[in-house]
């Protein structure tokens, strides 16, 4: 009898998979390719939409070859995808219309100030769930019309198209130009903020808001549904099933109940509990999103929890701290004492999210004394991933009204059995880890076998799932409480440390927070530039813009009486990029360095003394619009600097 297998598709942020599984689940091949991060203006993330085309043609033929597979043998294909990531392209032609706007990127935020004032914009979320935020699709889309002439009416008579990546994948897959198929599934049409989420339909009111024609827009389909057949890469393979990345997490974990919850734990972690058939819009700072729809049954819905800080806290101990090799070893260290020793760790790098959403806050180590050794540090680390999970669930339970009974995990933090017990313990329920640790891929695997009955039912994939490892709560239910009263405590003192009053400024437009951001891009860029693979010349660009956009904002805004020292000679040196580039870009970086130290330890603060909040926010919006107008005079090009020689300078 002939092997039949299912095939996913993992398109992500950094990279796409191919893999190919087996009736049992099981893992039989993978290829993957990563594509190139591009970050034109500081708060710009884009990604190169032919670019992931062509890694998806060159790794689903690789994942055959290496299993041995013919084309013929693949009875379904799962696309699952980065969400909210927005492209728009040329439906006669196939071209992108630029590069696709990814999901992190921050250039929509002065749009949706002005946006939070427009009549409607209380109406928004009770329509789609979500609030009004960078992170999603439809902020993104207006940008692109509004910026690109005549986009606008090309897409009203539907001759530009738009999508997230799976959208974009299937039409390509399906014949492009020549008859490609414009779908998506409810999962990533609920991170548009154009699809109502009771009607599973885009919504006039939205479309009206965003100003969105709904000629290119793509038809809403459930998750498990064939699209299509492809006749492009390897043909004959049907498209039976696409999903958002976290949903497809959700389903590769099986969490097909009410009540059932994953999280995957990364960089930052992602929690969703499965709600049901009807949404419950949150009170507690929770995203209400669509799980899955599975062909004609009702939508599942689910509440979402982002956390920043989760595996970066750990990073930041490594090489930040300095006080680990390598990030297994935080568990060995923590290992070595048996409690925090009354320490807390509040990771609040760039604010809290879920379910805080305090933009200004910022980290605190709480607690110490002369006793607190290295070891309680790496307890209090490891603690912190725990308590902020125990938040997120709390506030989840008390929007859904249900309550967790398990909790099922993936992703790279699962490996530390310390974590996972000290999760175990803060939540009172159980913790499980499953045998196939790619659930991304996975959950879009299964959704495509369900569609094309490679798999009878949900019963079918839950015998599927195997549990690798599981973790009981043991700790005494008195220092629960007594713990996470003392996290509450150190959560507190981590208001408000950004700003005075309680009167906080719109997020992005306090003058210290958009100087430090600069800081930070620059910096980045710099070492971007060590990278031998990375793209000198777009690098190069973007260090120069930044640099002078930022020089003269400073001088024009903050500084206007003051000098400072020369920038153009350097600048040029490392424009020209010749023999001695190395040597110019170390200089360049040194007085770079020199003037970011200076400007943090002495204008900041003094900024943050003097200034309030409303002359800060001011002030901010000043800086961002003369630094945008420098920008737009394409300010970082050689002939520009050479024209400003002596009077660009770092104050």
């Amino acid at each position: 009898m002939v092997q039949r297998y299912v095939m996913s598709i993992d398109q992500g942020t950094t990279s796409t998979r191919c893999i190919l599984f087996d009736a049992r689940g099981r893992l039989v091949s993978v290829a993957q390719r990563e594509h190139q991060q591009h970050f034109p203006r500081p708060g710009w993330v884009e990604h190169d939409a032919t670019e992931i085309w062509r890694n998806v043609g060159r790794i689903v033929p690789q994942a055959l070859a290496d299993a041995g597979v013919e084309p013929a043998q693949v009875v379904g294909l799962g696309i699952a995808n980065q969400r909210e990531t927005t492209v728009l392209w040329d439906r006669h032609s196939g071209n992108p219309v630029g590069r696709a706007i990814v999901w992190q990127d921050t250039r929509t935020d002065a749009m949706l100030e002005q946006l939070a004032r427009e009549p409607g914009a209380d109406r928004v979320r009770r329509l789609c769930g979500l609030p009004l935020a960078t992170y999603f699709s439809a902020p993104r889309v207006r940008w692109m019309l509004e910026r690109t002439p005549g986009l606008r009416e090309r897409a009203e008579r539907g001759d530009v198209l738009f999508g997230t990546v799976e959208s974009w994948l299937i039409w390509n897959l399906t014949g492009g130009p020549e008859g490609g198929v414009h779908v998506t599934d409810v999962t990533n049409a609920s991170r548009t903020m154009l699809m109502n989420l009771r009607t599973l339909s885009w919504d006039d009111e939205l479309l009206d808001f965003f100003d969105v024609p709904r000629a290119m827009l793509p038809e809403i389909r459930p998750s498990t549904e064939v699209y299509g057949t492809t006749s492009r890469v390897v043909p004959g393979i049907r498209i039976a099933a696409a999903l958002g990345d976290q949903q497809a997490a959700l389903f590769g974990q099986t969490c097909f109940a009410p009540g059932e919850a994953k999280c995957t734990y990364g960089t930052g972690s992602f929690l969703l509990l499965n709600t049901g058939p009807t949404p419950v819009l949150s009170a507690h700072g929770m995203l209400t999103t669509v799980g899955f729809k599975i062909g004609d049954e009702p939508a599942v819905y689910a509440l979402e929890g982002s956390i920043a800080v989760t595996g970066s806290l750990v990073q930041w101990f490594r090489d930040g701290l300095e006080l680990i090799g390598s990030a297994p070893e935080i568990e060995t260290l923590a290992r070595t004492v048996e409690d925090n020793g009354g320490c807390y760790i509040v990771p609040a790098f760039s604010g809290l999210f879920a379910p805080h959403w305090h933009s200004e806050a910022r980290g605190v180590i709480a607690g110490l004394t002369s006793y607190i050794t290295k070891g309680h540090l790496a307890r209090a680390v490891l603690e912190a991933t725990g308590w902020q999970t125990r938040e997120v669930v709390d506030a989840m339970n008390a929007d859904s009204g249900l309550a967790l009974s398990t909790l099922k995990v993936d992703g790279g933090m699962t490996a530390d059995n310390l974590l996972m017990q000290f999760v175990a313990d803060v939540l009172d329920v159980p913790v499980v880890r499953p045998m196939v640790a790619e659930t991304v891929s996975l959950g879009a695997a299964y959704a495509a076998g369900l569609s094309v009955g490679y798999w009878p039912d949900l019963e079918g994939l839950r015998r599927n799932w195997h549990r690798a490892g599981q973790w009981l709560p043991t700790m005494d239910p008195a220092r629960r409480d007594s713990e996470y009263s003392h996290w509450r405590q150190a959560v507190e003192l981590t208001f408000g440390w950004m700003r005075p009053g309680p009167a906080a400024a719109p997020p992005g437009s306090d003058l210290v927070e958009v100087v430090l951001a600069d800081h930070r891009r620059i910096e980045q860029l710099f070492r971007d530039l060590r990278n031998d693979e990375a793209d000198r010349p777009a690098l190069i660009a973007e260090l120069s813009a930044s640099l002078v956009a930022h020089a003269t904002a400073t001088e024009r805004i903050i500084r206007p009486d003051e000098t400072g020292n020369g920038l153009a000679g350097e600048l040029l040196a490392v424009l020209d990029s010749g023999a001695d580039f190395e040597k110019a870009l170390v200089s360049l970086e040194n007085s770079v360095d020199a003037h970011i130290r200076a400007e943090e330890r002495g204008l900041l603060n003094e900024l943050r003394r003097t200034l309030s909040t409303s002359d800060r926010t001011g002030l901010g919006r000043a800086f961002v619009a003369e630094r945008q107008r420098q920008l737009d005079l394409d300010c970082g090009s050689a002939a520009h600097v050479r024209e400003q020689g002596a009077r660009l300078r770092l104050s």
